[in-house]
């Protein structure tokens, strides 16, 4: 059978869980059609490059699946019909990777890193010197008023 891989972004106001029951109810589906589903990874809560169907994050899923064409079309369509899910795209490939996904592997997203107050930039930076407590240039330092000179 031919190997796929299957993304889908679900709606950002329903819930982890229902989110999982998206995802069991397609692995269901896939298996009743004769297929597997290989490896299965929910990536989180994440922004999306722009609008979709008024909706600004999404909850993303891999599936990695190993199927007939006929159980891809049926799980396509099912996606198209169910309104929790806003986007899908399924391609075709001649392995199926092990492991985690490069999205996995990665770290942590660019909002992740700005909550937990910096990223590896912060890390390596320079410490600055708190702004109330500068001192003023050797050259400019305070001294007695000098008297004006009479000619």
């Amino acid at each position: 059978m031919p190997f796929y891989e299957n993304v889908f972004i679900a709606r950002q106001d329903i819930s982890g869980a229902q989110v999982e029951a998206l995802a069991d109810t397609l692995t269901q589906l896939v298996a009743e059609q004769g297929g597997e589903v290989k490896k299965r990874e929910y990536w989180g809560l994440r922004n999306l490059s722009y609008r979709i169907r008024k909706n600004r994050k999404g909850h993303y899923v891999l599936f990695n699946l190993d199927a007939p064409p006929a159980a891809i079309a049926e799980m396509e369509r099912t996606m198209h019909i169910n309104e929790d899910v806003i986007r899908f795209l399924t391609v075709r490939v001649e392995t199926l990777e092990e492991g985690p996904s490069a999205m996995m592997q990665r770290g942590p997203g660019r909002e992740e890193r700005s909550r937990r107050g910096g990223g590896e930039r912060d890390r390596f930076a320079e410490p600055r010197e708190p702004v109330g407590e500068r001192t003023a240039p050797a050259t400019e330092q305070p001294g007695p008023p000098s008297e004006p000179v009479e000619a």
